[in-house]
């Protein structure tokens, strides 16, 4: 079997966000599949509902476990918990406690969230407050020792998700790590953040003096190129496209920074460029022991 790079104690993982593209089978057979190929993690998409039943998941984790893949699970889009009417906001925090129940199944730590929207709110801090209050109710209603509530730093404006919201939730809620997207950073900047060593290094050092080094033990991210407009997001997009942002200079420090961490690829070609980063990276530790 390909074993997974490591260099030292730190080790970085890559996996797709969902089931691999020639993938063909259970999702029980992922894990398995995907350490043939040399990757060893996956995030499973519930972005449509949480309709896995607890005797799959479980199966899900078990295989994962065996299989050295670690699991993380993406929670449905239909959640807004800045929502100000009552029945959205429920619902909403009904599906955070579906989420964390399915991904403590699974043996996932990183359950990523998107929060809600500024929409219908005085200020960004109402918004955000509203966020907390409904992440507060959602733990209240579930025991789970291993997940955690990872809210997603977002690629539109119109979304809460800065990485200082991120941070605040964390603060605020508990049993709760950061999703790192880079794509989100760099879209939602339009182009004008993560360009640079040196603003990954800002994030990165933000985020573990703010949290603690819990919350980038291992570092959870996604990475893809993007395609942005005005006030962001607009489109995932494959390494091999042009656009922003550049694997290499966050790949690159994560090695001098020493930090672990589980990439997921939101490419269109998923898996596919799962390896591509992964292979970016291998290429980085030969140049870096050469010096």
């Amino acid at each position: 079997m390909r074993r997974s790079w490591r260099w030292g104690g730190l080790r970085l993982r890559f996996g797709p966000a969902g089931v691999p593209l020639d993938y063909k089978g259970a999702i029980e057979g992922v894990p398995q599949y995907l350490r043939s190929i040399g990757l060893d993690a996956m995030e499973y998409e519930a972005v449509h509902g949480v309709k896995i039943s607890e005797a799959r998941a479980r199966r899900l984790g078990e295989e994962a476990e065996r299989n050295d893949v670690v699991m993380s699970l993406h929670a449905p889009y239909y959640i807004n918990l800045a929502s100000k009417e009552r029945d959205v906001f429920e619902r909403s925090i009904q599906r955070v406690v579906e989420s964390l129940l399915a991904a403590e199944w699974m043996g996932a730590e990183a359950v990523v969230i998107h929060s809600g929207y500024y929409k219908g709110h005085a200020s960004r801090e109402d918004a955000l407050k509203r966020v907390i209050d409904g992440y507060r109710e959602a733990l209240s209603r579930v025991d789970v020792r291993r997940a955690k509530i990872s809210p997603e730093i977002m690629g539109k404006a119109s979304q809460v998700g800065t990485v200082e919201e991120a941070v605040e939730i964390c603060r605020n809620v508990g049993r709760c790590k950061p999703c790192i997207d880079w794509a989100h950073l760099y879209a939602r900047a339009e182009g004008k953040y993560v360009i640079t060593q040196e603003d990954v290094i800002k994030v990165l050092e933000y985020l573990e003096r703010e949290l603690g080094r819990e919350a980038v033990s291992p570092i959870h991210s996604h990475f893809s190129k993007i395609k942005y407009g005005r006030g962001g997001e607009r489109e995932h997009l494959t390494l091999s496209q042009q656009g922003g942002p550049e694997w290499a200079i966050v790949c690159k420090t994560y090695l001098e920074l020493g930090y672990s961490a589980v990439t997921i690829s939101e490419s269109p070609i998923l898996d596919k460029d799962a390896l591509v980063m992964k292979g970016i990276c291998e290429e980085i530790k030969i140049k870096g022991f050469k010096g």
